[in-house]
């Protein structure tokens, strides 16, 4: 899987862990060590929480050239069950210039709270778009 941010590669590898997420696409979380070229992730003051993985931190990913504020998330004391997203974090597509599968280019979830990644083998529908919120 790779991410870009401007027209840099931020993420390339094929370590990265699906998960899949109820009424929404899967997210991919792949390793900090993941992170290349110039790339860095810098904290951001946002918490959130799920009810299912625990508290999530937030990153803005920052390249020489580039930068996407907010645009990445982690769990740094996943709940039990999740345990293989320790030391890993996911993107949303939407705010980030390009997420791959498989060569294949990411789709974003709409809305601006879920950062699923929709695949052309992702069928819906998700929650998230216009009329969606409370399903």
């Amino acid at each position: 899987m790779r991410i870009l941010v401007g027209s840099e590669t931020v993420v390339d590898t094929h370590d990265a862990v699906r998960v899949l997420e109820t009424s929404h696409p899967p997210g991919w979380y792949v390793p900090f060590e993941a992170v290349s070229g110039s790339a860095r992730l810098q904290p951001v003051s946002r918490t959130t929480v799920c009810e299912f993985k625990g508290r999530a931190v937030y990153w803005t990913i920052v390249t020489d050239s580039d930068g996407a504020e907010a645009a990445a998330w982690s769990y740094p004391e996943p709940t039990a069950g999740f345990e293989e997203l320790r030391d890993r974090f996911t993107v949303y597509p939407g705010r980030v210039t390009a997420c791959y599968v498989d060569n294949e280019r990411v789709l974003p979830q709409q809305g601006g709270f879920y950062g699923g990644w929709i695949t052309p083998d992702v069928a819906g529908p998700f929650t998230g778009g216009d009329g969606t919120w409370g399903w």
